[in-house]
């Protein structure tokens, strides 16, 4: 174990879980795929605006939310702005987190189902990135965060980014577990 944990740290791209020291750069964004939610996409009777047609947070995700949302406030981090996708799981985990306002943001949806949408949702969250004003913190879906960083990430682990030539650069991962 502690080689594989050598070799991660050397590679160029990869981080450590919870690298805390990234979020201390001025730059930097935080960007949460939902915490834990048992399953695979949404079901097929799936519709925005009602949360029992989707594929929610369980017990277990709720719990892990709280619990990052516990060690960012223990470390004194909140943030200015938590944009988060409209889908349920996203907004419930940004609401858990507690750690500064809960905006929904369609850019932030999940294109899972149909990639139609991908780059004008990716070049829009670019664009939030790019204007904000204070810390920022971003909850959204796998594919959102794969777009726009080219990395994927576990339920409820955080990407640390800033950006470079318009490009987020990820520069750390925090992850408590379920």
């Amino acid at each position: 174990m502690k080689i594989l944990a050598f070799i991660l740290c050397i590679l160029p791209g990869f981080a450590m879980a919870n690298d805390w020291d990234a979020l201390e750069a001025a730059d930097s964004v935080a960007i949460m795929r939902h915490a834990y939610a048992p399953g695979t996409g949404d079901p097929s009777e799936f519709s925005l605006g009602d949360c029992s047609t989707q594929r929610n947070l369980d017990d277990r995700g709720r719990e892990q939310a709280r619990k990052l949302g516990a060690a960012f406030r223990e470390r004194g981090i909140v943030f200015d702005q938590v944009l988060t996708s409209e889908w349920c799981r996203t907004r419930e985990t940004a609401e858990l987190l507690d750690v500064g306002p809960v905006i929904e943001t369609p850019s932030l949806n999940s294109f899972f189902q149909s990639a139609a949408t991908r780059d004008r949702q990716t070049e829009g969250t670019l664009e939030l990135i790019a204007n904000r004003q204070g810390r920022l913190m971003l909850v959204t879906h796998q594919v959102n965060i794969s777009a726009l960083t080219g990395r994927g990430t576990r339920s409820g682990e955080v990407l640390v980014v800033r950006m470079s030539e318009n490009i987020p650069e990820v520069i750390g991962s925090i992850l408590i577990d379920p």
